[in-house]
């Protein structure tokens, strides 16, 4: 499989418990049975000062973290991980895969915490030069289910924020995937794991295709 001299850039998007970690490894699978060069990142971490502020963000030692601090150091998390391995990867035209990018802030410090949402995508867009993913699938499923999917023994600090809070995350995610509709793919999360692949890839191979 080819793809064009700068390598596509794909992000899965959810509320917590959505799948979307799973998905992330069967598509970075199928891209390294199909030949191609993958790098795989995960938000907030991926670099070790971006992990270093991970630990920061889902401690439940720091409950009186303010909102806009969080958004702040999501971003500074991203803005490192983007500089030190997203771009340079793209650049070098492999295929970059990440768990969460910008439109976790969007709904999650957005729609979560309700931080101005305009404010929060020139914020991203100052944190990541300007990088946006060529395509973003949003696994949407409802809180409960998610809830009950959740293996978790020890939830961090955002899981711990709890159902209602996930459910303005979700809303938020609707609302994003509405205004970026040529980028975001909303994909029922309560399908089988095998029928969402297929569609990611489907959807992967059309993106891959129009930009060569």
């Amino acid at each position: 499989m080819s793809t064009s001299k700068r390598g596509i850039f794909v992000s899965f998007e959810g509320i917590d418990g959505c799948g979307k970690s799973t998905q992330v490894k069967i598509l970075m699978d199928r891209f390294i049975e199909e030949g191609s060069e993958c790098v795989l990142v995960r938000e907030p971490g991926g670099t070790k000062i971006s992990e270093d502020i991970r630990d920061i963000l889902l401690s439940n030692r720091n409950l009186d973290l303010t909102s806009r601090t969080e958004a702040l150091l999501m971003t500074a998390s991203r803005a490192q991980l983007t500089n030190q391995k997203i771009l340079p990867a793209l650049n070098a035209g492999k295929c970059v895969i990440a768990d969460r990018f910008s439109d976790s802030t969007l709904a999650y410090q957005g729609g979560g915490r309700g931080l101005d949402l305009d404010y929060l995508i020139s914020l991203n867009d100052f944190a990541t030069n300007g990088a946006i993913p060529d395509i973003t699938f949003n696994l949407d499923i409802n809180p409960e289910s998610a809830f009950n999917r959740s293996n978790s023994s020890e939830p961090d600090r955002i899981e711990n924020a709890g159902i209602e809070f996930q459910k303005k995350v979700r809303q938020q995610y609707k609302i994003i995937a509405e205004r970026f509709p040529d980028r975001i793919f909303t994909i029922d999360g309560s399908n089988s794991i095998s029928s969402i692949h297929s569609t990611i890839w489907e959807k992967t191979i059309n993106c891959i295709n129009e930009k060569n």
